[in-house]
């Protein structure tokens, strides 16, 4: 049986809504292991002189938790 945490991230990106979600994936996989989903639950947009200047992606990122150290207390 396996043990998932699911997280909250907001990402952005200059370019589209679909490279903010790489982001946070990319940022995410930087510190946690065992990545298994990524539900988008909100886009939003920094607007600047009548133009989208910055997009954003609220997240959530599911992954795997190594129940081994969980019971240990190792990291």
């Amino acid at each position: 049986m396996s043990l998932v945490k699911v997280i909250e991230l907001v990402a952005s990106s200059p370019s589209s809504w679909e490279d903010a979600v790489q982001v946070a994936i990319a940022d995410a996989s930087k510190t946690l292991r065992h990545i298994s989903g990524v539900d988008v639950i909100k886009h939003s947009a920094h607007v600047k002189g009548g133009k989208v200047a910055e997009y954003r992606a609220t997240v959530h990122i599911a992954f795997v938790v190594d129940e081994a150290n969980v019971l240990t207390g190792a990291k």
